[in-house]
C-alpha cells in the first residue's frame, strides 16, 4: 500500500520506522521546515530511508496538493501534525486520510487534548485513530485505545510514558487494518463533543483560590508546557513538579508555609502543595535549592502576591 506520511518530531519518525518495518510503501514525507542546524528526527529518518521528503512553509501552500498527487498514494497517515491541512490535500489519497489524536473522541478536540483531560482531573483518557474529514477532529473512529491517569501523573508523563508508545503502535495497526480492508468507519456523537483552546500563555495564568485539589491539577496538566504561571515578588515565576499534601492550615492560598532543602511547601485550599522545581526569567528551570538560594523566599511570603518591599 503507497502510503504518505505527514507528521514530525520523534513520534513522526517512529511511525515511519514502523511503517517500513511492516512492509508498507511509504512515497513520501511531509514534515514542518528546518529550524536551525538540527534537523527535524521524521526528516532525518526519512532521509535515511531514502524518501522523498517535502517541507512546505505552511500545508495549505498550492505546491503541496501538486506534491502529494505526484506520490499517487493510497493512504495519507498523520503522525503529529500541528499545521492545519487542507481538505483538498487530504482528499487525494485513493483511500482517504487517518489520524492519530491523543483524546477518546469526540472528548477533548483540539491541540491540546492531553493537558486539558489532567487539569480537569480525568482519571482516564486514551487515544484515537479516525478518519479526517473538514472539521476538527470529527471524523469517524477507526480504533481507540484507553489509559488510566495517575493521580500525580503529568501531562508529559502520561504522553511520554502511556500514549507516545501506544499511539505508534495504534497507527501501525491502523494502517494494517485498512491494509487488509478491514478499518470501521464509527461517526462520533457529536453531542457529546468537547473543544478546548490550546494550551498556552494564554490560559496558563494559575487561580490559587480554586479548591486546593483543582489547583495541583492545573499545575500537572501545565507541566512541562507551557508551565503552571504566578508571580513571587512580582516577578513572574512557573512552577512544575508539585505533590499533594493533607495539611490542615490556616494560611491563605498561595502563601508559603516551609520553605525546605526538598521544595516549598504552598498553601492552598484545604491542603498543601510541594513544589520542586521552578522557572524564571534569569533562572530558567531550577531544582527549589537554586530558586530559594536566588530568590530568598521564607514562611510567610506568597506567590501571586504584590511585591512588597522590605527593610531588613
Amino acid at each position: 500500500m503507497r502510503i504518505a506520511l505527514i507528521g514530525q518530531a520523534a513520534f513522526g519518525a517512529d511511525v515511519l520506522k514502523g511503517l517500513i518495518k511492516q512492509g508498507q510503501q511509504v512515497v513520501g514525507v511531509f514534515c514542518p521546515p528546518d529550524r536551525g542546524s538540527k534537523l527535524d528526527p521524521l526528516k532525518d529518518a526519512a532521509l535515511a530511508a531514502g524518501l522523498p521528503v517535502y517541507q512546505p512553509p505552511r500545508m495549505k501552500d498550492p505546491q503541496v496538493y501538486d506534491q502529494m498527487a505526484a506520490l499517487n498514494p493510497d493512504l495519507a497517515v498523520l503522525a503529529f501534525v500541528t499545521d492545519i491541512v487542507p481538505g483538498k490535500v487530504l482528499a487525494v489519497p485513493k483511500l482517504g486520510s487517518i489520524c492519530y489524536h491523543p483524546s477518546i473522541l469526540p472528548k477533548y478536540r483540539g491541540a491540546s487534548a492531553i493537558n486539558w483531560a489532567v487539569i480537569n482531573g480525568e482519571r482516564e483518557t486514551g487515544l484515537t485513530i479516525f478518519w479526517v474529514d473538514e472539521g476538527i477532529d470529527t471524523g469517524d473512529i477507526l480504533l481507540q485505545k484507553k489509559v488510566e491517569i495517575g493521580p500525580n501523573e503529568t501531562t508529559g508523563e502520561l504522553y511520554f510514558n502511556k500514549l507516545y508508545a501506544l499511539g505508534v503502535e495504534a497507527c501501525l495497526e491502523a494502517v494494517a487494518l485498512v491494509a487488509q480492508g478491514q478499518a470501521p468507519r464509527i461517526p462520533q456523537d457529536h453531542s457529546l463533543a468537547t473543544y478546548d483552546p490550546p494550551c498556552d500563555e494564554k490560559v496558563a495564568a494559575l487561580n490559587w483560590n480554586q479548591p486546593g485539589r483543582q489547583v495541583f491539577n492545573f499545575i500537572r496538566g501545565c507541566d512541562p508546557q507551557p508551565g503552571a504561571t504566578t508571580t513571587f515578588k512580582g516577578e513572574q515565576v512557573k512552577l512544575y513538579n508539585a505533590s499533594f499534601l493533607m495539611d490542615d492550615h490556616a494560611a491563605q492560598p498561595g502563601e508559603i508555609l516551609e520553605v525546605t532543602d526538598q521544595g516549598i511547601k504552598v498553601a492552598v485550599s484545604g491542603a498543601a502543595l510541594l513544589i520542586t522545581r521552578f522557572r524564571t526569567k534569569d533562572l530558567g528551570k531550577v531544582k527549589a535549592p537554586e530558586f530559594i538560594q536566588a530568590k530568598q523566599p521564607r514562611a510567610g511570603d506568597r506567590f501571586g502576591a504584590p511585591a512588597v518591599m522590605r527593610c531588613c
